[in-house]
C-alpha cells in the first residue's frame, strides 16, 4: 500500500510538472486569451491514457499503472480519468450512466466551482 501510494505520489509531481511546462509553453506559442494550454494537456493526456491502457494491458504492466496511470497522468490532468471512465461505462453499454457521468461531472463542477467562488467571496467580502 505505501510503496503504491508512494510511487502515485512520484507519477503527481512529475505529471503536474508536466502539466505546468505545457501550459508555459502553449501560452508562448499562442499567446493569453483563451485556455488553450488546458486543451492541450487534456487533448494530449487522453490519448496517452488510451494508449496506456491498452499498452498495459498487453504488456502485463499493472503494477506500473498507478503510477503512470494516476500519478503522471492524474497529475497531468484529471481529464484523462475522467475520459476513461466515460468511455469505459459507454463501452459496457451503460450510456444512459455514461451519458449522466459526463453531464454530471461537467454541470456539477461548475457548479462547485461557482458555489465555492460565492462562498470565499462571502467569508473575504
Amino acid at each position: 500500500m505505501m510503496t503504491s501510494l508512494l510511487s502515485v505520489a512520484l507519477g503527481g509531481a512529475i505529471g503536474a510538472s508536466g502539466r505546468y511546462l505545457t501550459n508555459v509553453a502553449v501560452m508562448r506559442l499562442v499567446g493569453p486569451g483563451f485556455p488553450w494550454g488546458t486543451v492541450a494537456a487534456n487533448l494530449f493526456g487522453s490519448f496517452l491514457m488510451g494508449a496506456l491502457v491498452v499498452i498495459l494491458a498487453h504488456k502485463g504492466g499493472t503494477r506500473i499503472a498507478p503510477f503512470l496511470m494516476t500519478g503522471v497522468l492524474g497529475g497531468y490532468t484529471t481529464f484523462s480519468a475522467f475520459s476513461l471512465d466515460a468511455y469505459t461505462l459507454y463501452e459496457r453499454g451503460a450510456y444512459l450512466q455514461a451519458g449522466g457521468y459526463v453531464f454530471g461531472s461537467v454541470v456539477l463542477g461548475i457548479a462547485g466551482l461557482i458555489a465555492g467562488i460565492a462562498v470565499a467571496r462571502g467569508v473575504f467580502a
